[in-house]
Formats: structure tokens, sequence, C-alpha cells
């Protein structure tokens, strides 16, 4: 028996490593499994919450329900209900590559807003925190092989109270931050 709850919390804990929250936090909490304080304090609170994926050109995720999004080396793809194929470049020269950043999109889908945007910069992002008026959201990160440095994230948030569709008037977001595996910004974009 010793030695299954031993292999649980090996699980347990690269599970948390690697971006694999749900599994991580099940088994912990089931009490199937004890981790010691310093194995716990090795895992930055960030790469507990962490989702992050790598794609091939064209692949696509589904980032929220009926959202689909895929990245190619031009950039980042999504489609919702209400449009489809929607785009935002990489190679077009809006984006300044030259220094850490993260661009934005808001969009209601269904009950919901999708957040979602292309962050460049370096390091191996894991994670994206979105602070919003309805709280704080962990998004997730979609990148391709190879390291081109940058890469796409996506969340979801629920409409602020009171709020049936949007109006263009609400700024629900205040600020989006992208981090590594330890915790460390690799890019941040604070709103008014």
């Amino acid at each position: 028996m010793t030695r299954i709850k031993k292999y649980t919390a090996a699980i347990a804990l690269a599970a948390a490593v690697v971006g694999v929250p749900t599994m991580a936090h099940a088994f912990v909490s089931a009490g199937q499994a004890t981790v010691s304080a310093d194995q716990a304090a090795s895992v930055s609170p960030e790469a507990s919450k962490a989702s992050a994926r790598v794609v091939a050109p064209g692949e696509r995720v589904q980032a929220a329900p009926k959202v689909s999004l895929w990245l190619t080396k031009d950039g980042k793809h999504w489609s919702t209900p209400t449009q489809a194929d929607q785009f935002r470049s990489v190679t077009d020269g809006n984006l300044d590559m030259s220094r850490p950043g993260v661009s934005l999109q808001t969009e209601p889908v269904d009950d919901a807003y999708l957040l979602s945007g292309v962050f460049h910069g370096k390091g191996d992002a894991t994670t994206v925190r979105i602070v919003t008026d309805n709280g704080t959201v962990h998004g997730n990160v979609v990148s391709l092989a190879g390291h081109p440095g940058w890469g796409a994230w996506y969340a979801t948030s629920p409409l602020p109270t009171g709020t049936k569709n949007n109006d263009g008037k609400h700024n629900l977001v205040k600020s989006v931050t992208v981090l590594d595996a330890a915790g460390h910004t690799i890019a941040t974009l604070t709103l008014p």
C-alpha cells in the first residue's frame, strides 16, 4: 500500500509540474497521496494552474464550447459561432516583436466572454493570468513546436453581472500576464 501512495504522490507532483492541475488536485485532495512540504514548495502556484500545449500548424484546439483556435506560422486563427475565420497576424508588423508583449481580443460567446490573444517574449509560457472585473482567470497557452518566440492564449470569463451582451462600452479585463512554469513574467498588458 505504501508503494501505491508513493507512486500516486509522484504522479500528482509530476502532473502539477507539467500543468495537469485537475489530476494532481484530485489525487492530493482525495487524501490518496501525501506530498512533503519541500515537494509542494518546489511547484510554483502558477504552474499548478497551468495548461500549455504545443500544436502542429493548423491543429484545432477547442478554446470554448463552439469555439476553435489554431496557429499557423503567420499567427493565431479562431472561429466563433457568430464570426468564422478570424485572424491575428504575427508577421504583418502590427505587433512589436522586438520586445515582450501580449495582445487581447474579447468577444461574447453565448453567456461568457472569450478572451484570447498573442504573446511574444523569451521563455516557455505555461499559463496566463487575466485579472477581470469578475476576479482572476487562468488561461491556456498554445504554441507551435520549435520555439518561434510567440504563442497564443485563451480563456473564458462570465459576462459581468447584469450584462446580457457586449455593448462595446464595458472594459472587463484589467490586465493580462503570461507566465512561465516558475511564475516569472514573460509579457504583460495593463489596461486602464
